[in-house]
C-alpha cells in the first residue's frame, strides 16, 4: 500500500506548483514575470490595467514586461494533465513513479535530487563515491573520518559523463596530446608518457584560445567592413571621375568640330569670294567686247556710206580712220577659281583626311606617338643657324628691346597644355606658319603643320603667299640677301617655340653671329648646346638677357591684410613662411581663411611689369596671380582652382600650371628664383627660371577683367618665398 500510495501523494504536491494563483487551475499558457512568478497569461492580463505588478509578490514595474510562455513548465503542465487523466484508470506504481521523475526533472533541470533520499536536493557531490548527497546525507563525509580523504564539489547533474568507460573511473586528468579526459588508470596505461593537465586548466586555456580567435575574428570583420565602405566610396568616386571625363572628352570633340566647322567655312568662303572676282573679271570683259563690236559697226556703216558716194572728187576727199578697238586683237580669257589659297586649302584639305584616316586606323594607345611634334634636328626649325640668315632687317633701336611675347591662339583655355602638332613633316605656305609677318628667310616651313591653323585662329595673309613649289619638300628657291648694314631682329619667344623640344637660338647667339658673318666667318652652331646652369632643362634653350626684362621691374610688397593666419611675413613685408603658431592676425574680410596664401599689396590693370621671387625649396609652393575677388574663405580659394587665378606650383616633384582647376603639367628644373613678366595690354603672364639669363616655360593668356595680384601659396613647413629687390 505504500508504494501505491507514492503516486497520488506526488501527484498532490506537484499540483500544488501547477496552479495559477489567480484563477487557482492548472496553468494555461504560463508565463514568466521578471520577478519569478508564474500565471496564465489571460489571468495576469486581465490583473494589469494601469498599472504593472505582480499578483503574488507584489513587485512593481516601470513599464510593462515583455511576456513570453514557459516552454519547460507547459510541458509540465501537459504531462500533469496527462497523468491526472490516467489516474482514473489505476495505472501501475512503476510508471507513475516514472511519470512523477520526468515531471521533476521539467520542473527544473538544474536541481539535482539526492542519491541517498531522491527528495531533498543534493549540496554537494562526491567525487570518490561518485554520488550526490544532501545535507542531512553529508553528514557520515563530515563527521566520519573514513570520508575526509573524499573528494567534494557542487552538485553534478550527470556523473555517468565524467566515468571513464574503461576503468570506471572518474576521469579527472585530460590528455593533451589525444584531446581527451582521461583517468588516472588511462595515464598509466594506454596514455603512458603523454602529457595531460586538469580539465579545469585546459578548459582555461581552451577559452583563452577562442577568445583570442574571437578578437582576430572581430578584428578581421571590422576590417572587411571597412574595405567595403572604401569599395563603396571608390565605386562612387568611380562614377564621378567617369562623369567628369566623359564631359571633358565630349567637350574636346566638340571643341575640335567647332574649329572644322569654321575652318570649312572659311574654305567655302574662299571659293564663294574666287567665284564672284572671277566673274566680275568676265563681265568687265564682255562689257568691253560688246564695246568694241559697237565701235566696229559704226565704222563698218561709215564705210558703206562712202562706198556709196558717186561723185568721184567728194568720195577722193574724204578720209577714214579705223576705230582702235580694230587693233585690239580678241582674245578668250582663261579664269578660275585655282588661286593659290583656294588650291592651298583644297590640299590641306586632303592631307587632313589623309592623316585623321591614318591617326585612326591606330590604336587609341598608339595615337599619340603620331601626335608629337618631330625633333629631328635637321627639320626643326632654327636649329641650325643657317635658319637665322642676315636676311631679315629691323631698326637697330628695336635689337635691344625685350622681345614682346605674341599672344598664343585662344583655341584653348588658359592653363591648358598647348595642342600639340598632328602630322609628319610637310613644307606649308606662308600663311600656315607660326604668325602673322612671318619671314621665310628667318624661320623656313616647319616640320609640321602650325597647331594655331589648325584651331581655325589663323588669319591669312595674302602677301606672304608662295609658289605652289613650297608645297612639297622638294627645292626651294633662296630669298634675295639684304643689305649687311642691317641688323636681324632675333626671334621672339612664344609659346609655339617653347617648352616642345624645339631647339632655337638665344637673343645673345643671335647678335654673336651677326658679328661673325659681318667678319666673314661662318656661325658655328649652337642649337645643341644647353644653358650653362644645373636648374634649367635642357629643352628650354630659347633664353633672354636678364637686362632686358629688369627695365619693367616692380617694387613689391606682401599685403598682411590677406596673408593666412599661418603664413609669418618678415623683412619688411617681402618673405613669406609657414609658421608652426597661427599669428595674431586681426580677421577681415580680405584674410585667406583655408589656405596658406598670401597676396602682395600691389596690383596691376595696365603697362608692362616684372619680378622676381627667390625660393628656399621646389616643393609644396605656387607662385601666380588673382584678381582681387577670388574667394577668401571657401575651399575653392586655392590659387589656379578658380577662374579668377593662375598659378605654377612644385606639388613633390611634380611642376604644373593650374587655372580654373584644369592642370598642365611642365617641364622644368627646380630653379631658385622664378621671374615673372606681366604684359597687361598683350595679356600675357610668362614665368622665367632666373639664372645666368631668363628662361621662360610657361605662359598664361588671358583678358584682364580687373587688376591682378601677385599671389603665392605656400604649404611645407620651412619653405619660405622672398620678393626679390630688383631696384637696389
Amino acid at each position: 500500500m505504500a508504494e501505491m500510495d507514492v503516486g497520488p501523494f506526488s501527484l498532490i504536491s506537484l499540483e500544488d506548483e501547477l496552479t495559477c494563483s489567480i484563477c487557482l487551475s492548472p496553468f494555461d499558457c504560463p508565463v514568466t514575470i521578471p520577478c519569478g512568478h508564474n500565471f496564465c497569461q489571460e489571468c495576469l492580463l486581465a490583473t494589469w490595467k494601469d498599472s504593472y505588478s505582480c499578483p503574488q509578490c507584489r513587485t512593481h514595474f516601470p513599464t510593462k514586461p515583455d511576456l513570453k510562455k514557459n516552454t519547460v513548465l507547459s510541458t509540465v503542465v501537459e504531462t500533469f494533465n496527462l497523468r491526472t487523466a490516467k489516474s482514473a484508470a489505476g495505472p501501475p506504481a512503476e510508471e507513475g513513479e516514472k511519470e512523477e521523475k520526468e515531471a521533476r526533472a521539467a520542473v527544473g533541470k538544474e536541481a539535482i535530487r539526492c542519491d541517498t533520499c531522491m527528495q531533498a536536493d543534493a549540496t554537494h557531490t562526491c567525487l570518490t563515491c561518485m554520488a550526490s548527497f544532501c545535507e542531512e546525507h553529508l553528514r557520515p563525509h563530515r563527521e566520519n573520518p573514513t570520508f575526509r580523504l573524499h573528494q567534494l564539489s557542487q552538485p553534478i547533474g550527470d556523473l555517468s559523463e565524467r566515468i571513464c568507460p574503461d576503468h570506471h573511473k572518474l576521469m579527472e586528468l585530460f590528455c593533451s596530446q589525444h584531446s581527451r579526459p582521461i583517468c588516472s588508470l588511462c595515464l598509466q596505461q594506454v596514455h603512458k608518457g603523454c602529457s595531460f593537465t586538469s580539465p579545469e586548466e585546459q578548459r582555461n586555456k581552451t577559452e583563452s584560445d577562442l577568445r583570442n580567435k574571437m578578437d582576430l575574428l572581430d578584428g578581421k570583420i571590422a576590417k572587411n567592413e571597412n574595405v567595403i565602405l572604401q569599395i563603396e566610396v571608390m565605386q562612387n568616386k568611380l562614377k564621378d571621375s567617369a562623369t567628369n571625363r566623359k564631359a571633358t572628352l565630349a567637350a574636346e570633340y566638340r571643341h575640335i568640330r567647332d574649329m572644322l566647322s569654321r575652318d570649312e567655312h572659311d574654305a567655302l568662303n574662299s571659293v564663294d569670294r574666287e567665284l564672284e572676282g572671277g566673274q566680275t573679271k568676265l563681265k568687265d570683259l564682255a562689257k568691253k567686247f560688246t564695246e568694241n563690236v559697237d565701235s566696229m559697226s559704226k565704222a563698218k556703216e561709215d564705210i558703206h556710206s562712202l562706198l556709196s558716194q558717186s561723185h568721184t572728187q567728194s568720195f577722193l576727199q574724204a578720209s577714214f580712220d579705223l576705230p582702235k578697238a580694230a587693233t585690239f586683237e580678241p582674245f578668250t580669257p582663261r579664269i578660275n577659281i585655282d588661286s593659290k589659297k583656294v588650291t592651298a586649302t583644297q590640299a590641306f584639305t586632303a592631307l587632313l583626311k589623309e592623316h585623321l584616316t591614318e591617326i585612326l586606323k591606330q590604336p587609341v594607345e598608339a595615337r599619340q606617338h603620331f601626335l608629337k611634334p618631330v625633333t629631328d634636328k635637321k627639320a626643326v626649325p632654327g636649329s641650325a643657324p643657317e635658319s637665322f640668315g642676315s636676311t631679315g632687317s629691323q631698326p637697330e633701336s628695336e635689337v635691344n628691346m625685350p622681345p614682346k611675347q605674341k599672344r598664343p591662339p585662344r583655341s584653348h583655355s588658359p592653363g591648358r597644355p598647348p595642342i600639340q602638332p598632328l602630322f609628319h613633316p610637310v613644307r606649308m605656305p606662308s600663311y600656315m606658319e607660326p604668325h602673322r609677318g612671318w619671314n621665310p628667310h628667318q624661320h623656313p616651313p616647319g616640320p609640321y603643320m602650325d597647331p594655331q591653323f589648325m584651331a581655325g585662329q589663323r588669319t591669312n595673309d595674302n602677301s606672304g603667299i608662295l609658289e605652289p613649289q613650297w608645297m612639297g619638300p622638294g627645292p626651294q628657291t633662296k630669298p634675295a640677301a639684304k643689305k649687311k648694314t642691317q641688323k636681324q631682329k632675333p626671334p621672339q619667344p612664344t609659346e609655339h617655340n617653347l617648352g616642345k623640344g624645339k631647339k632655337t637660338l638665344s637673343m645673345e647667339d643671335l647678335l654673336d653671329n651677326e658679328k661673325d658673318k659681318s667678319k666673314g666667318r661662318t656661325p658655328e652652331a649652337k642649337s645643341d648646346e644647353t644653358p650653362e646652369t644645373c636648374d634649367v632643362p635642357p629643352s628650354i634653350t630659347s633664353a633672354m638677357k636678364r637686362s632686358d626684362l629688369l627695365k619693367y621691374s616692380s617694387v613689391l610688397t606682401l599685403d598682411p591684410k590677406t596673408a593666412h593666419k599661418r603664413i609669418a611675413l618678415s623683412d619688411g613685408l617681402t618673405k613669406a613662411c609657414v609658421s608652426d603658431e597661427p599669428a595674431n592676425y586681426p580677421d577681415c574680410p580680405e584674410r585667406f581663411s583655408v589656405c596658406s596664401q598670401v597676396l602682395a599689396s600691389k596690383g596691376f590693370s595696365r603697362g608692362r611689369h616684372y619680378w622676381e621671387v627667390k625660393l628656399s625649396s621646389n616643393n609644396f609652393i605656387g607662385v601666380g596671380l588673382a584678381y582681387s575677388s577670388i574667394d577668401r574663405k571657401g575651399p575653392t580659394s586655392r590659387l589656379g582652382r578658380n577662374a579668377h587665378s593662375w598659378c605654377v606650383e612644385w606639388f613633390n616633384v611634380k611642376l604644373s600650371a593650374w587655372h580654373n582647376s584644369s592642370e598642365t603639367v611642365l617641364v622644368c628644373g627646380n630653379p631658385k628664383r622664378v621671374g615673372v613678366l606681366l604684359d597687361c595690354e598683350e595679356g600675357t603672364a610668362t614665368f622665367y627660371s632666373v639664372a645666368d639669363r631668363a628662361y621662360p616655360f610657361h605662359s598664361f593668356v588671358f583678358p584682364f577683367a580687373e587688376a591682378v595680384y601677385p599671389a603665392f601659396w605656400i604649404f611645407s613647413s620651412g619653405t619660405f618665398a622672398t620678393l626679390c629687390n630688383l631696384q637696389a
